[in-house]
């Protein structure tokens, strides 16, 4: 949304010395500020944006939004190209605040422990087939990207999709003050971020405060296969809107159809969705998030047709799902973006029902932020990786080994699985494994880096062909 420097500072209660300019854009990124964005001088925990004003304004930014006192100690930066505040993260925030109360339309919420980011992309394709929306890019969801998200409305916008994310019990909260949504869509609760948690009860009330936050007259839509997320229409006085496999659920799917490569097609029940429906993405946990999708859709009376048609053509995310296929007939699942045990398990799920797989192969990172529950979460997975009929299994850095032994004691052959500490020594290790008809997931956490294993695969392997649905080509 386009704003006077004097109407930035009127909203953030301070004054500026030129008033006219006109901000075409916000940005917290020196290296990437386009001419006539505002930059924000973020203090975070491994920067200070202070250091990168000056560099901010060789790139074009109109004005800089800077802590009092900071035009003392910068006499090479015109004063009246800065608007001094108390805490410019505060201003951010407040400002998108304000923009999203100016705009005051529609605003989707999305949170959970997996799947907001493919959520949040169904929902905002199906609302673009009548709405002109906007969405988060890729998955900005914090302090930060949040309200960077919120300053792009314009008048122009019908909706507006966001997801929420947290490590932390309050995150959510006060995400969802600044966002102010009149929907709030839950996707699960599982453990993560056990570091920062001791249960996952306490990361399900965490997660409840996108549903605190509603207003009255808001509507929750929640997976009523998760227990803990149905218990959160309790006490909630608004709507409430649910979806799922379970026959009590308001929305829901049945009669699916797992093709693997191939996609997926469900019927679907539900107020004004009835029908057949597909999905190229693989694996049930999609379809999960696609009922979430349809639910929070039909509240914006998308026509069901419109919905199938915008389902129909969605396309897997980089690193989620995302289906490759190497010369000689072998097949990549490359889920590498991030891990968690539920979103595992899930994966590990697709990859038993993919049909004619020679081996099913997995490269599975260490899931980091599980604390002292990590070992055994991991023997778990290790275990629920033969119980999904996996033949070889490479662990990768960290409490990985913890896989290894979960999954030997479950009856994995010894010689069929292998530690790795980097990705790097598993990428290499795996490209001579493999043979014709395989089919290998590839999934960790972010931190871990399996991106290399692709990366690796890709180059020895020449290129990645397209495949039918939802491939890329390298």
């Amino acid at each position: 949304m386009r704003m006077s420097m004097g109407e930035v500072a009127g909203i953030l209660g301070t004054s500026t010395e030129d008033p006219g300019r006109i901000a075409q854009g916000y940005s917290i990124d020196s290296r990437t500020v386009e001419p006539g964005q505002l930059f924000f001088a973020i203090r975070g925990p491994r920067f200070n944006g202070h250091e990168f004003v000056a560099q901010a304004f060789k790139h074009g930014a109109v004005a800089a939004v800077v802590e009092r006192g900071f035009s003392g100690m910068a006499p090479s930066i015109k004063r009246s190209a800065l608007i001094e505040v108390l805490n410019p993260t505060e201003a951010l925030q407040h400002l998108a605040l304000e923009v999203r109360r100016k705009w005051g339309r529609r605003l989707v919420a999305i949170t959970g422990s997996a799947g907001k980011t493919t959520t949040k992309e169904m929902v905002a394709l199906m609302l673009e087939q009548r709405l002109s929306v906007l969405k988060s890019p890729g998955n900005l969801n914090n302090y930060y990207g949040l309200p960077l998200t919120l300053l792009q409305l314009e008048s122009k916008h019908d909706a507006a999709v966001v997801e929420l994310a947290m490590s932390a019990p309050g995150e959510i909260a006060r995400l969802a003050r600044i966002a102010e949504p009149q929907v709030g869509v839950v996707t699960n609760v599982a453990a993560v971020h056990l570091q920062f948690f001791d249960s996952v009860d306490s990361i399900a009330r965490a997660k409840r405060e996108l549903i605190e936050n509603l207003p009255a007259t808001g509507t929750a839509v929640l997976n009523y296969d998760d227990p803990r997320v149905r218990r959160f229409a309790d006490g909630f006085p608004g709507r409430i809107v649910t979806f799922g496999f379970d026959p009590g659920a308001m929305f829901r799917a049945f009669d699916l159809h797992l093709a693997g490569g191939e996609g997926s097609q469900f019927q679907m029940a539900g107020p004004g969705v009835e029908g057949e429906y597909r999905l190229a993405l693989p694996g049930r946990h999609n379809i999960q998030n696609a009922m979430a999708a349809i639910a929070t859709a039909s509240l914006f009376e998308i026509p069901s047709p419109a919905i199938a048609e915008a389902l129909n053509k969605f396309q897997t995310l980089h690193q989620r799902s995302e289906i490759l296929t190497l010369p000689g007939d072998i097949t990549v699942l490359n889920d590498s973006y991030n891990s968690n045990p539920l979103a595992m398990e899930k994966m590990l799920e697709t990859l038993a029902a993919w049909q004619g797989a020679r081996r099913r192969m997995v490269v599975a990172g260490e899931m980091l932020e599980l604390g002292p529950s990590s070992p055994e979460l991991h023997k778990q997975v290790g275990r629920k990786c033969v119980n999904n009929g996996v033949d070889w299994l490479l662990a990768v850095r960290g409490d990985a080994r913890f896989l290894l032994e979960g999954a030997v004691e479950a009856g994995l052959a010894p010689d069929h699985g292998r530690f790795f500490p980097t990705s790097e020594e598993a990428g290499n290790y795996c490209e001579d494994l493999l043979r014709g008809g395989d089919v290998i997931l590839v999934k960790g956490s972010r931190g871990v880096h399996l991106e290399k294993v692709i990366e690796l695969l890709h180059s020895h392997k020449e290129m990645l062909s397209p495949n039918k649905k939802g491939g890329i080509k390298g």
